[in-house]
């Protein structure tokens, strides 16, 4: 294909997306769905076929989309829920990916290793889909991080199983020890690897006065990472989660320009974007519907295939997660399990079946049927399911709340940006006062304002539940920055560890009693 057939396609896809973005918003369908639905009749309208190709999804597209997951992660938030993601994630996966690798070899015939090729696939959960859906729909916080925490790492685990099935295909066997020794090798060298660029990264950033060199700096970071991750032979998946997190946490700090984090972040919003805008709308193209309504019962046992998996480990790994860290509530559960939705990986990943594999076309034929069903019928009904379960509370109270925290918050930015102009010598000390006094008494009125609102909640013992989580986050973070202070003390052997223990152990307590917010 030369480059002007390739802008005529890409000037298609755009508009396509441009309309699709509008009639989804006014039926109020997921954008990601829509776009699926509107793929399909594509090929039918260009001069000749295109399509996925995996290489461009796992090398360039998948590190876009694992690299602007990262950077808007907050390690802070992932650390508090870090139980139930890395169960998820971690063994919930592989027992998920088993359970669809045996029913579709009993259920289809197949052998072994398609089916368990299958069941990795099919076990991976579509971060932008769900992520899509909590844009729209407020749900709790924690909630939210466990979804984006448990598809950040999903994709990591799906391509470092994946890969280890390749290899017993190709070597044609694989003992459990070295297994073990494989994934450990792959995933702890993609946590180093991330690790290192991650770090090192950073003071080439702080030097770097300029947002737009910036910028190339991150492109470089993430798609570099997740190729040298690959060329070292460990999982450049797992390299760009870890270096995302890494760079997005303590990069952008607060010694780095306001501009320069807004440049950043709005480049990766759209990067994101425009990334699923051209995954989602190629799915659509790749589907062929002949193939898919002449596999149609072969999919839908795949589809309840992934269900039962799915099932099997969300309800008893979260029911267990209550002996070690606060419990799950049910209504959660049920959102994590019905909201396993297949995307773009998936499909990459069966388009990256090896061409000598028996029954690859029927194979792919299945996953992206799979991928259409799980798109279309769970994309259609989550965000209904979200409202059934009653997880959006977002009342008329709260966003006052919160825009009296938009005020604050925004206010006290300002000042220190002020601060630090003051300090560089761009404003004079008299515009510089009678700006910050400005800024002063809009920070005043709304600490006034939510001191009154808080102090009338105290007041009313029956609408704690309902309109104090908030505070309750408050003073989550409250706790977990003493525990962070004992344990740095500890490190330290400021304190001892008889002193640091008993304190450690009475706020585990107090964490547990917060209601989730």
């Amino acid at each position: 294909m030369n480059i002007t057939e390739l802008v005529k396609i890409s000037i298609i896809l755009l508009l396509v997306a441009t309309g699709v973005a509008l009639v989804s918003r006014r039926l109020g369908v997921p954008y990601v769905t829509g776009l699926v639905l509107a793929g399909l009749p594509i090929t039918e309208l260009l001069s000749r076929p295109i399509g996925l190709d995996p290489s461009l999804v796992l090398n360039l597209f998948l590190p876009i989309l694992i690299f602007d997951a990262g950077i808007n992660t907050d390690i802070s938030r992932l650390r508090s829920t870090f139980k139930p993601i890395a169960l998820l994630a971690g063994p919930g996966a592989v027992l998920s990916s088993i359970i669809i690798a045996v029913l579709l070899k009993f259920g289809l015939g197949l052998t072994w290793i398609p089916a368990l090729f299958v069941g990795v696939i099919l076990a991976n959960t579509d971060t932008v889909s769900m992520i899509a859906v909590f844009k729209d729909i407020p749900v709790p916080s924690r909630l939210s991080s466990i979804v984006e925490g448990e598809t950040l790492f999903n994709d990591a685990a799906a391509l470092v199983s994946f890969n280890l099935i390749l290899q017993v295909y190709s070597t044609g066997s694989l003992t459990l020890l070295e297994g073990i020794q494989q994934l450990l090798f792959i995933s702890v060298g993609g946590c180093l690897v991330g690790l290192v660029l991650g770090y090192l990264s950073i003071p080439i950033f702080t030097r770097l006065d300029d947002p737009l060199s910036s910028l190339l700096l991150t492109v470089a970071l993430a798609l570099g990472t997740f190729q040298v991750g690959q060329f070292l032979g460990v999982s450049g998946a797992v390299a760009v989660v870890i270096a995302g997190l890494i760079f997005g946490n303590f990069g952008l700090s607060g010694n780095t320009t306001a501009s320069s984090r807004i440049t950043l972040f709005s480049f990766w919003e759209y990067a994101s974007f425009t990334v699923n805008t051209f995954i989602f709308l190629l799915i659509g193209v790749e589907i062929n519907l002949i193939t898919l309504w002449t596999t149609l019962p072969a999919i839908l046992l795949a589809v309840l295939a992934y269900q039962v998996g799915r099932i099997l480990t969300v309800y008893p790994l979260l029911t267990a997660v209550r002996w070690f860290d606060r419990p799950i509530p049910l209504r959660w559960q049920h959102l994590l399990f019905l909201g396993n939705i297949k995307g773009s990986l998936s499909m990459a990943l069966a388009l990256s079946l090896p061409s000598t594999l028996p029954g690859r076309e029927v194979l792919i034929a299945l996953v992206f049927g799979s991928v259409l069903v799980s798109l279309v019928g769970q994309g259609l009904s989550l965000p209904w399911l979200v409202k059934r379960l009653k997880l959006s509370k977002f009342s008329e109270t709260q966003q006052q709340v919160e825009e009296l925290q938009a005020q604050l918050m925004t206010g006290k930015a300002a000042q220190d940006e002020l601060d630090s102009l003051l300090k560089s010598g761009v404003l004079p000390k008299s515009v510089y006062e009678e700006m910050r006094s400005a800024y002063q008494v809009r920070v005043a009125k709304a600490e006034k304002a939510l001191r009154d609102y808080y102090n009338r909640r105290f007041d009313k013992s029956d609408d704690k539940s309902s309109d104090l989580s908030k505070l309750d986050a408050i003073r989550r973070r409250l706790l977990l920055a003493e525990k962070g202070v004992l344990n740095e003390a500890l490190r330290k052997r400021i304190l001892s560890e008889v002193t640091v223990s008993g304190r450690i152990q009475s706020i585990d307590e107090q964490l547990l009693q917060l209601d989730d917010d």
